[in-house]
């Protein structure tokens, strides 16, 4: 289909839908207290759509980072239980609720090693 901007930049849909998904899935995971996460704080940073909708790029920042690999094989482990909420919650709006992909968001990690440097 031409225009259909499959090759650009994120569509007006695709950042909504996008937007909707880190709403809904940080509402999840935070309703399942940090006990869950073996006493970690998990934040969805930002979910990167798929332009047919049916991948959730969802990146995440752990806290603290040290406890980052056991998390995210929670995160991994538990990923359809989460799709099956996040289903109950947009099933409505969406026609196909998307397969949910975890990704450490490190960009926190990056800021603070940048801003121990700098104090040196």
């Amino acid at each position: 289909m031409i225009g259909s901007g499959e090759d650009r930049a994120p569509g007006t849909r695709q950042l909504k839908v996008g937007r909707e998904i880190q709403k809904d899935l940080a509402e999840i995971l935070r309703s399942k207290g940090m006990a869950a996460f073996a006493g970690a704080m998990v934040t969805v940073s930002e979910v990167r759509v798929s332009p047919d909708l049916s991948i959730a790029k969802t990146y995440v920042s752990i806290f603290p980072s040290e406890k980052s690999a056991q998390v995210m094989g929670l995160l991994n482990d538990n990923v359809r239980e989460y799709r099956g909420e996040l289903g109950r919650r947009v099933g409505k709006q969406l026609r196909i609720v998307p397969e949910i992909v975890f990704y450490l968001d490190t960009s926190l990690d990056y800021a603070e090693r940048i801003e121990q440097l700098l104090k040196k």
